[in-house]
């Protein structure tokens, strides 16, 4: 049960997942501040964590330029370390969304039954702006009221993207090695999704 989680999943788990990850904390401390409730209260509402299906990175800190793009947003990068996907991971998430649609594969060739609750995260935004809020239970600064509510957007979003086709430009670019320009741009495509979703969450 409670607090409702979100599992990021890339490549590495030192770029995109983790920017994910904490930008997804900071979106709905942010909502949080705006309801006068205590931002730090965000994580026993909603736990965002992440992990990479490669697992050659585990124990490292967070890419420097993707460190920067939370830090600049206003968010933590304290305590992270990348690690390898596992099974238990996926079980135990309500949501999660992969970088591309080889990790979504990845994911749910590891757990077929995941499939309803895994999107590429591009994907999870476009499904989002289409659902109507109002069919959703009622939206509560609490941890039962959050997960409901979380578990409920997830059914719909499922639900919609029956017979829809996934689009190239769900995916996001990784940008290893490729500097601030093009980290500032995908952290920008994170947002799209990640600030809509706490704002559903806690309107």
């Amino acid at each position: 049960m409670p607090p409702f989680t979100v599992l990021h999943v890339c490549m590495g788990n030192i770029c995109r997942s983790p920017m994910a990850e904490r930008l997804l904390t900071l979106a709905v401390a942010d909502r949080l501040a705006r309801r006068e409730v205590d931002p730090a209260r965000a994580e026993e509402l909603l736990h965002s964590h992440s992990a990479g299906t490669g697992g050659w990175h585990a124990g490292e800190e967070m890419n420097p330029p993707a460190a920067r793009q939370v830090t600049t947003r206003g968010g933590d990068t304290a305590g992270f370390a990348a690690r390898k996907l596992r099974s238990d991971h996926i079980d135990a998430a309500d949501l999660v969304l992969t970088a591309t649609a080889d990790q979504q594969e990845y994911v749910t060739a590891l757990r077929p039954d995941a499939a309803a609750r895994t999107f590429v995260l591009g994907e999870f935004g476009r499904l989002l702006a289409a659902l109507d809020p109002a069919g959703l239970p009622a939206a509560e600064a609490t941890a039962d009221a959050v997960h409901a509510r979380g578990v409920a957007l997830v059914e719909a979003a499922h639900e919609a993207r029956q017979g829809a086709t996934a689009l190239p430009t769900d995916d996001l670019d990784d940008p290893w090695g490729r500097g601030d320009q093009c980290f500032s741009r995908v952290a920008d495509e994170i947002e799209e999704t990640v600030q809509p979703l706490a704002a559903l969450l806690l309107p």
